[in-house]
């Protein structure tokens, strides 16, 4: 019996130490540093279209520093696409309708091979790319080159205004709808009592599905914008939204 006992007690003690070590491995290899660069991606038929904060686009093509954490914030147009770096040893699905990520860090200059890993139709072997990693001064050199006039959270308030949301929005808290200012990444209360945290993927159920997120002392009358804004478009309104709370001043050109 003593020797049964201890057969089995000493592998289950080693299995459940591996097990434990390797998840705290995970979480922390699976959450992207503090002040990690943010990029915006949107797979479609058959590309990439990635979008840097500082609002500068690019197809089938990203530029960003070397040495520097990158975390990719992304989503599909159309059906299932998967974001695939073989040299930084990167794999993630992009799915429609909903926002995942990922996060690296690109430690040597060149150009890196971008593949879709997932198949996603006709054209799936030319949805390809390239990450070009580049020094921090060429970086810095390429930023003023390509930068544009308008950053995403400042395309988000022109959008913002143009859809006729700031007519109910009010940031005095009086219009039909809830004020934004300081709410992102804040717990908000459901009519159902019900706790969600005002995140990337609460503003985009909220544009195409407000009916779903019912508050207490507003009437439902928030239209779908279902069909009128791409999902570009909504992660410029998200940028704009959180740039609201941040406090960081956006103002229209």
């Amino acid at each position: 019996m003593a020797l049964e006992i201890t057969g089995i007690a000493i592998p289950s003690l080693i299995c459940i130490f591996l097990f434990l070590w390797g998840a705290s491995l995970f979480f922390a290899a699976a959450q992207s540093p503090q002040g990690a660069m943010a990029i915006f991606v949107v797979g479609k038929q058959w590309m990439w279209h990635l979008q840097h904060p500082e609002g500068p686009r690019e197809i089938n093509q990203l530029h960003i520093p070397v040495d520097v954490p990158v975390r990719l914030t992304m989503t599909s147009e159309d059906v299932i696409h998967d974001f695939f770096v073989p040299a930084f040893r990167m794999k993630m699905d992009v799915v429609p309708g909903r926002y995942t990520s990922e996060w690296f860090e690109a430690t040597k200059p060149g150009s890196y091979h971008l593949f879709c890993a997932q198949y996603c139709g006709t054209l799936h072997s030319g949805m390809t790319g390239t990450i070009e990693v580049m020094s921090l001064t060429g970086y810095a050199q390429w930023l003023r080159e390509n930068s544009t006039a308008e950053s995403m959270a400042q395309m988000g308030l022109q959008l913002f205004s143009r859809l006729g949301c700031d007519t109910c929005h009010l940031s005095d808290g009086t219009g039909a709808g809830p004020a934004l200012q300081g709410r992102f990444g804040k717990q908000v209360t459901l009519r159902d009592g019900q706790n969600r945290v005002m995140d990337g993927a609460y503003v985009r159920q909220s544009i195409l599905d407000p009916a779903s997120l019912p508050l207490p002392n507003y009437r439902p009358v928030m239209p779908t914008f279902r069909g009128q804004v791409s999902e570009e478009h909504i992660l410029q309104l998200i940028a704009y939204i959180k740039s609201l709370a941040s406090g960081e001043r956006t103002q229209a050109p």
